[in-house]
């Protein structure tokens, strides 16, 4: 039981050092292109890399969120707004899982 304190203090360090190293070390503006491309899609990529296996084991079958991923990117293609781009998701998965 004393192990669990040490790991809660050992990951709050980290958690706390990796959050402000970078706001002490770098005090300039970053001018690179490169770097501020990077660190402008990091939030878009993160959340991303957290919603994409929700939308495929969300449903009870993996086709079915994967059917209503693909229509919604289509739909968002072709200028669906998020409300109908959700609608139209919804539905699909609903209409396939009485399918399948």
């Amino acid at each position: 039981m004393h192990n669990i304190w040490l790991y809660i203090l050992v990951m709050a360090g980290v958690t706390y050092l990796i959050r402000v190293l970078p706001l002490t070390l770098i005090r300039k503006e970053i001018k690179n292109r490169t770097i501020r491309s990077f660190l402008f899609y990091v939030p878009y990529v993160t959340l991303a890399v957290m919603t994409f296996p929700a939308i495929l084991e969300a449903t009870n079958s993996m086709w079915a969120g994967l059917a209503a991923l693909a229509a919604g990117i289509l739909l968002a293609w072709f200028g669906g707004s998020l409300f109908q781009v959700a609608v139209l998701a919804c539905a699909v998965v609903f209409v396939l899982e009485l399918v399948l």
